[in-house]
């Protein structure tokens, strides 16, 4: 073999905790985690106390200990090989960073949680995604107004169901020309186009599984339609579903994920 995958990127454990109790993550691997229910801080020898909140990130190179302020679920996966190795030696110590700063972080987590550890090169792929969209967790956060804020969790809690630029402006108490103007100058594209990036996302995250098909995608990211749904995606990604399925998702040998909108945690 001229290139081992699992050197650079492998799935060593998974936790799936409800916890209102200490908790403790052990091992010399790369824990990242998104707590998606509760309020807990960390606790880790010489490290500042961090609090987390629901859609939080955990980050910790070894091991940490949760202590809950309120009943708390956390989905975690402990990471080795070469990459998760060197971005652990960039944390000066275990924390919280806020989701928002951390892309589709949450998604790629729930993803990797929910096929448990699986030595593949489409594992090591997802990982590494993964990692990506950790590196920007350093980073300041980013301060939306109030408004653009709302419409960024209106958009990606209920993408599934949301009709439109329209009715997000009427939900959000706006105009619409008002809101587009406002969260075009914010976020460096409409509405409507930021919509249309977080349905791309989750159709992708749902092409990685060859059980789903094509109408049943559409049906859980949000489009009319098989038809619309391939329009759509060629358009932004320059390949059909099918083809981008092809060369992304793993043999058929996987267990269903949960619904997309329950992959958003």
């Amino acid at each position: 073999m001229i290139f081992d995958c699992n050197l650079l990127c492998t799935l060593r454990e998974v936790r799936d905790e409800s916890f209102d109790a200490p908790l403790t993550l052990t091992g010399d691997g790369l824990w990242a985690g998104v707590l998606s229910s509760g309020r807990c801080r960390t606790e880790a020898p010489g490290a500042q106390v961090t609090s987390g909140s629901p859609g939080d990130i955990l980050l910790s190179a070894g091991s940490v200990q949760l202590l809950p302020q309120s009943p708390c679920h956390l989905l975690a996966v402990q990471l080795a090989g070469s990459a998760p190795q060197l971005f652990a030696a960039g944390l000066p110590a275990a924390r919280f960073v806020p989701g928002a700063a951390c892309g589709n972080a949450a998604e790629l987590l729930a993803l990797l949680c929910q096929n448990g550890p699986d030595a593949t090169p489409h594992q090591s792929q997802t990982i590494y995604t993964l990692l990506c969209a950790l590196a920007h967790a350093d980073e300041p956060p980013w301060k939306l107004s109030p408004l653009v804020a709302a419409a960024v969790e209106a958009i990606r809690s209920n993408y599934i169901g949301l009709y439109g630029v329209e009715e997000l402006s009427r939900q959000l108490g706006v105009s619409k020309c008002h809101l587009v103007r406002c969260f075009s100058a914010e976020m460096g594209v409409s509405p409507g186009k930021y919509l249309t990036g977080v349905r791309i996302e989750a159709a992708k995250l749902l092409l990685q599984e060859r059980e789903y098909s094509l109408d049943m995608i559409a049906g859980l990211c949000g489009f009319s339609s098989a038809n619309y749904l391939c329009r759509v995606f060629k358009r932004e990604t320059g390949q059909t579903p099918a083809a981008w399925r092809d060369s992304n998702a793993p043999a058929p040998t996987r267990h269903l994920p949960p619904q997309s909108n329950e992959i958003y945690l």
